[in-house]
């Protein structure tokens, strides 16, 4: 693992380079890209809910008595893909978070403005105490940034704290990163690549492709 800031960190292992190489690789079938992606999602979540809150429940084992830490059930945990490609990460973030409600984000980008056109919005009730909710944006890219800003500024509207969001991405661009930084200093960024710069069109350097057309097949 790599941390840059500690609002920012970059996963650094050799399982995650060999799983991105597989990726990255515009030979690699649909099925074979969702597995690679598959196996960093584990290690992405793993990061991503470091600040989860715990509380000390005592157990007996088949031995004696003894005091262990579990997840703290006073508190909401949000999972928000934004559609269609962060749904590849869900099934991992349920799989590893079972209690947690899903909110489903639905935005596409403009290919001419680069701006995010929202078309869904369908979300769990969020609890009354919103310094108890925790959310975890999942989007398989940051590239321009549009679209991680609107998710955040999204939450933030209903009043979730800004240090409680974290927003999980498997490439991110340098300018992607700036934008979120300079806008929500306090979101927690967990990706586990940052690659070179975007291009005119605002696809990220080296990058992947669409991720999304890579996910489920529909090429152009």
């Amino acid at each position: 693992m790599e941390v840059l800031t500690n609002k920012l960190t970059v996963l650094k292992h050799p399982l995650i380079d060999h799983n991105l190489a597989i990726i990255r690789d515009k030979n690699s079938s649909s099925e074979t890209f969702k597995n690679a992606l598959k196996r960093i999602t584990y290690a992405l979540i793993f990061e991503a809910t470091k600040n989860i809150k715990t509380k000390t429940k005592e157990i007996e084992t088949p031995v004696a008595k003894t005091n262990c830490e579990v997840f703290d059930d006073d508190y909401q945990v949000v999972i928000a893909p934004i559609l269609r490609a962060g749904m590849i990460f869900c099934e991992v973030a349920q799989e590893m978070l079972p209690f947690s409600n899903v909110h489903h984000i639905g935005m596409y980008r403009d290919e001419e403005t680069l701006e995010p056109v929202w078309y869904y919005d369908k979300r769990k009730k969020i609890k009354q105490d919103k310094s108890k909710v925790q959310v975890i944006i999942l989007d398989p890219m940051l590239a321009t940034g549009n679209s991680g800003i609107d998710a955040i500024k999204n939450f933030i509207s209903k009043d979730i704290l800004e240090e409680n969001i974290v927003f999980m991405c498997l490439i991110s661009s340098p300018e992607g990163i700036k934008r979120i930084q300079r806008f929500f200093p306090k979101v927690q960024i967990v990706t586990a690549a940052i690659d070179k710069e975007l291009n005119s069109k605002g696809y990220i350097v080296p990058g992947l492709g669409d991720a999304g057309d890579r996910i489920y097949n529909t090429p152009d």
